[in-house]
Order: C-alpha cells, then sequence, then structure tokens
C-alpha cells in the first residue's frame, strides 16, 4: 500500500508529481475504466502525463513540460513550465519564428556583384577599375552563384582586372564564433561565421581566385576585404538570392547550425548598420518575447542556433511563440513545413516510426551533452491542433530523454 500511495495520489489530483515506482507504465493502457469515463481529452492526456512523470528518469534528471490546445486556446497540461533550460537546437524554433515575423515569408538573402561606376572594359579586355562583393550572409550560395558572377565579367568584356577585387563584409561584425560557443566543439558545430560565404564555409576568396582563372580572367590587383562605396559610385553587375524558405528547410530538418546563424544575423542586420552584432538579433527577439506576454529578461538569446552555453529559455516560451506563429498565417505556413515529420524526415527520421505519433507530430529536435528537447506540434485524436514544448535536463545520456519525449507524443495523439 505504501508503495502504492504516491500514484493513487498523482491520479487523485490530476497534479505532475514525481514518485518512486519503477514498476509503472508509461502510458496507460488504451481503454481503461478512467478513460472511458474521462469527459474529454484534456483529462485523459494528464492522467497520461502524470503516470508517464514516474518514470524513473524524473528522479535523477529535470523535466519540464507544456502542452496547448490550440484548438480550443487553453492550456492542456504543465510541469516545471516556467523552468529555464539551455534550449540547444530548440533556439532554432525561436529564431525562424522571430526572423519570419520581423523579415516576412519573402525575404531573400542577397550577394551581389559590382563595378566601379565610371570603369568599363576596353577593347583589350583590360578593366582598370575596382570589382566589389557584397556579402549577405547566405549559406546557400555556392557553385552556379559564383558561376554567374563570372557570366557577368564576361559578358561585360572583362579579362583582365587591373584594380582589386574588394570583399565587403560589413553586414556583421568580425566575430567568426558565436558569444557562449564551446572551444573543444567539432568544425561541423562551431562554423566560421562569415557574411561572404561559400557552400557554408569560409572559402570564398579561394574559389573566387579559381573561377577567374578558369575562365581565362587574370588580375594584377589583389582580393582584400573594403567596403562598397555608397552614393551611385558603382554599378550592380550580378545578384544572386535565395528564399528564407530555401534557408529554413536545412535549419529545421536538418538542425544546421550554419543556416540558422545566417537567418539569426539577417535579423542583427535589418536596421542597416554596419558590422551588426547578436545584441541587434537579440533586440529583436526580446521585442517579440514582449508581445506574446512574456517578459525577455527572464531569458537568454545568445545565438540563433542554440550552440551556445548561454542560451537560456523555457516551455513556456516555446510554447508562447508556437501558439503566436500558428495564429500568424503568414508564419505558420513558412514554419510549419520546414519542421521534421516523426518517423519520416530530418531529425524525426528514426523516431515515433509506428504508433499513433507517426507523421502526426512535427517538432524541431535539441541536442547538447546533458539536454535534449523536442518542441512543435501535434494532432490530438479529437482532432484538436496541439503545440508543445518538452525539456530535459541533467541526463547522462540523450537516448532515455528521447524515448521519453516520444512517449509523450504519443500520449498526445494515441487515441483513448
Amino acid at each position: 500500500m505504501r508503495r502504492l500511495l504516491p500514484l493513487l495520489l498523482a491520479l487523485a489530483t490530476a497534479v505532475p508529481r514525481i514518485a518512486a515506482q519503477t514498476d509503472v507504465p508509461a502510458i496507460v493502457p488504451e481503454g481503461t475504466a478512467y478513460e472511458r469515463q474521462a469527459a474529454n481529452f484534456g483529462e485523459v492526456l494528464a492522467q497520461r502525463l502524470d503516470t508517464l512523470l514516474l518514470d524513473p528518469l524524473t528522479q535523477r534528471t529535470l523535466v519540464a513540460i507544456y502542452v496547448y490546445d490550440l484548438t480550443d486556446d487553453r492550456p492542456l497540461y504543465t510541469h516545471n513550465h516556467r523552468q529555464t533550460i539551455r534550449p540547444a537546437s530548440n533556439m532554432k524554433v525561436i529564431t525562424a519564428i522571430a526572423a519570419l515575423d520581423l523579415l516576412g515569408g519573402d525575404y531573400r538573402l542577397r550577394t551581389s556583384l559590382h563595378a566601379d561606376a565610371g570603369a568599363a572594359a576596353k577593347a583589350d579586355g583590360e578593366f582598370a577599375g575596382n570589382l566589389y562583393v557584397r556579402g549577405g550572409f547566405d549559406p546557400d550560395f555556392g557553385a552556379a552563384d559564383l558561376a554567374a558572377f563570372i557570366a557577368a565579367l564576361r559578358s561585360e568584356g572583362i579579362r583582365r582586372i587591373r584594380g582589386d577585387v574588394l570583399l565587403d563584409v560589413s553586414m556583421k561584425d568580425t566575430a567568426r564564433l558565436g558569444w557562449g560557443w564551446c572551444w573543444d566543439d567539432n568544425a561541423d558545430t562551431n562554423p566560421v561565421l562569415t557574411p561572404l560565404p561559400y557552400e557554408g564555409k569560409d572559402q570564398f576568396a579561394a574559389l573566387l581566385t579559381q573561377q577567374l582563372r578558369t575562365a581565362g580572367i587574370s588580375m594584377t590587383g589583389r582580393i582584400r576585404k573594403g567596403r562598397l562605396p555608397q552614393g551611385g559610385r558603382t554599378r550592380l553587375l550580378c545578384e544572386r538570392s535565395h528564399s528564407i524558405d530555401q534557408l529554413l528547410q536545412p535549419m529545421m530538418k536538418q538542425s544546421d547550425n550554419f543556416y540558422a546563424e545566417a537567418l539569426f544575423y539577417q535579423m542583427a542586420a535589418r536596421g542597416g548598420q554596419p558590422y551588426a552584432s547578436r545584441k541587434q538579433a537579440y533586440t529583436h527577439i526580446s521585442a517579440l518575447v514582449e508581445r506574446v506576454g512574456l517578459n525577455p529578461q527572464d531569458y537568454t538569446f545568445a545565438d540563433g542556433s542554440g550552440v551556445s552555453l548561454y542560451n537560456y529559455a523555457s516551455p513556456e516560451l516555446f510554447v508562447r511563440l508556437l501558439r503566436y506563429a500558428y495564429q500568424t498565417p503568414d508564419i505558420y505556413r513558412h514554419l510549419l513545413p520546414s519542421l521534421p515529420v516523426a518517423g519520416v524526415d530530418g531529425t524525426l527520421k528514426k523516431r515515433m516510426t509506428e504508433g499513433s505519433a507517426l507523421r502526426n507530430v512535427q517538432a524541431k529536435t535539441g541536442t547538447v551533452t546533458g539536454i535534449s528537447t523536442l518542441a512543435g506540434y501535434a494532432t490530438a485524436p479529437d482532432g484538436h491542433r496541439l503545440c508543445f514544448s518538452i525539456m530535459n535536463s541533467g541526463q547522462q545520456r540523450a537516448a532515455p530523454a528521447r524515448n521519453f519525449q516520444n512517449r509523450v507524443c504519443q500520449a498526445m495523439t494515441q487515441p483513448w
């Protein structure tokens, strides 16, 4: 009887609590007497999640959960929902929603090639002026785009450049890594944050030199950093761009950190200030947090990807933002297709491959040492649309936390 007392109290009060049992099921079997008598799915879900929180994992680690019914616009379940925890790659959810809110779904990332306005190629192909490349922090800039730049030079009749090629990287500050990034993370986790990348890496100058040579365009000047002159002193030769949707897909589906930082700095540079820093992006995110009714001082937004040790957020914050996105069609129609689908693609391809959550959960994962998170949308068995956030902290391995999150998702979607 003593061993059953915590379970009976949890079921009687419908308040999440941690107990010492190790032999209770993660989810009450479908069709129990309680579920048959339940007035609505909210009661069923509360009972299921109360029971799930008796898992031994919750005795030695921190678990925070918030489930919200978007159809009825009301909370369904909370447990430690205001606890601030490192979000890991769930930070990308915040970045995506804030950027879509500020920049709009039609926003494009642009990289452009310019020439001195008063200079033109002579009959022998000699160009005596300078060329300029203005970086727009576009992680999709690659071979086809650089080929378009070379084609633009050839169409101008340029075969020999006597001036310099100036690379304008003033879109963002000179920091090559994010604030609070670990020194011992590998290069894939910590990409160099250049506003003039080539295929996501800091190799634009080297590839430009190579492609000029291949195209038979020689240089007597240098490729160096500089600023694009203003006031009509240059003319545009070529501009290449990619849509925000093209950026969101790898950022969210594959959790690409470089793409997330590129979007973060699009917000930072929105005001036109040269060498914009994370502080400008933080200002925009904080303004959105205030609009959804929370205090931005309760959280820390150190980067756009979630790599930083300094990021802190809560399930309440994620649910407020996911609700805001759902209620804002211009955001939701771009955000939702970018989220991994359970058992189908992205970082959820190998999770929830069977059961009611399969194809029924669209959510962003997050993993760093000791942290595992999941936030997104699901459809309840009564047809209601849900948003949710699950944050696990303090576990030595990610697998038990991921399994716990999978069971929460099954609980949210399983019929009764």
